[in-house]
């Protein structure tokens, strides 16, 4: 759970690294929210579509944490936040975007930071959660 919530903690923070693990469990955490919340729209009467009051703020609220999360995903396997573009060239960059979002980040220190899993030197998640 606290891989879920991480990028919530580190809310506006674009500098340094992400494991994938972070990045992923808070993808799987965005998605059953927006399932959660969905259901809880539904109960409501405002609809199944995933358009009601509820799930919009709740994704409202979720969207910098799940770009900034992202961007340090980026900067894990050292490249740029500026790769996010990628999303606007329709089916290849978003397979080229997964292909980046799944793959092992830099062993050792990259010019983002530290490597977040490193024991021994000051790894994210260690650094939140103290």
């Amino acid at each position: 759970m606290d891989w879920m919530i991480l990028p919530l903690k580190r809310y506006f923070e674009v500098r340094g690294r992400s494991r994938r693990m972070e990045y992923w469990m808070f993808a799987l955490f965005s998605f059953l929210v927006g399932i959660a919340t969905t259901l809880v729209d539904s109960l409501f009467g405002f609809g199944w579509e995933g358009t009601g009051p509820i799930n919009g703020l709740t994704s409202l609220a979720l969207l910098i944490p799940g770009f900034t999360v992202a961007f340090r995903r980026l900067h894990d396997t050292d490249r740029s936040a500026w790769w996010m573009l990628l999303v606007f060239l329709p089916i290849i960059g978003w397979i080229w975007l997964f292909v980046l979002y799944v793959t092992e980040g830099t062993r050792g220190p990259n010019r983002f930071g530290p490597d977040p899993k490193d024991p021994h030197g000051s790894a994210d998640i260690d650094r939140v959660f103290s």
